[in-house]
This record gives C-alpha cells, structure tokens and sequence, in this order.
C-alpha cells in the first residue's frame, strides 16, 4: 500500500492552533507520531506548547532530551529519526523530507502566507508524487475547516 501524503495549506490559523487536534486525532486511532521541525527552536516550542493548549487537556509527547524516545507515543524532533516506530510523520515549520518508506501517512504543514514555504511545498509535492505516494492537498478555510483542492 502507499503511503498516504496530506498536505495542508494552513490560511486562517497558524500551526499552534491546528496541530494539536490533528494529534489528537491520530491518538485517538492508536497511531503513533513523529513531528518533524525546520528548527530545535522550533521543537523547543512546540514541546512547550504541547503541554500547556488547552486548560483540561495535553498530548503525551517527548522529545530526545527527555529520554525514552522508544516509548513516546508523539516524539517531537529536527531530525529525520524515528526512534517510536511512528507511522505518521508530520512535517512542520519548513522541515526537509526524508524517506517515506515505514510510514501510513505523512501530513506537510506549511504557512500559506510564506511564499518560500509554499514554493518548498509545491517542490515536495512533486517529490512525494514521484515516489508513488497517494498525495492530497487541503486548504484551510476562513472559518478553520479544510477543503480538499487536490
């Protein structure tokens, strides 16, 4: 089976407001994930943030400084690891692609008011179509949902 490669064009709502619940979703099916970063600060960030989004909830998640990366069921990095068996990779804040092989799925998240990461995103686009990849495209609406483009 291919691996299935989402991307979304994130419009109205930035990164921080959307990813959590895209976790969630993917804990919520037993997957286990690795959130790929442009930047350690970007992963420094997000491990922050993970924690504390909403009042009366939190995703479960680590990143290699805390150790026991094997058993994190989100394993957030810069790097192209995968050291919990994750079968979704999502890649955030202009993070390069590597290899899809092992993964269900991979979700590209990028910042539709960046031209660069948009001109990354259409590059990464025909990448993963080229390695035989089932690729769809959504963009975010005004109100927060997606629509599927492609």
């Amino acid at each position: 089976m291919a691996t299935e490669v989402l991307f979304y064009h994130l419009m109205s709502q930035p990164l921080e407001a959307v990813l959590p619940g895209l976790l969630l979703k993917c804990l919520e099916r037993d997957w286990t994930v690795v959130v790929q970063c442009g930047s350690q600060d970007r992963v420094a960030a997000l491990d922050a943030h993970l924690w504390s989004f909403s009042d009366d909830s939190f995703l479960p998640h680590g990143t290699a400084a805390d150790g026991l990366a094997e058993h994190q069921p989100i394993y957030l990095t810069d790097g192209e690891e995968n050291p919990n068996g994750a079968e979704v990779r999502f890649l955030v804040g202009r993070a390069r692609p590597g290899s899809i092989d092992g993964y269900s799925r991979i979700v590209v998240m990028f910042d539709g008011e960046n031209p660069d990461a948009l001109a990354e995103a259409r590059s990464h686009w025909k990448m993963f179509k080229g390695q035989g990849a089932e690729v769809t495209y959504w963009q975010q609406k005004a109100n927060g949902g997606w629509e599927r483009k492609a």
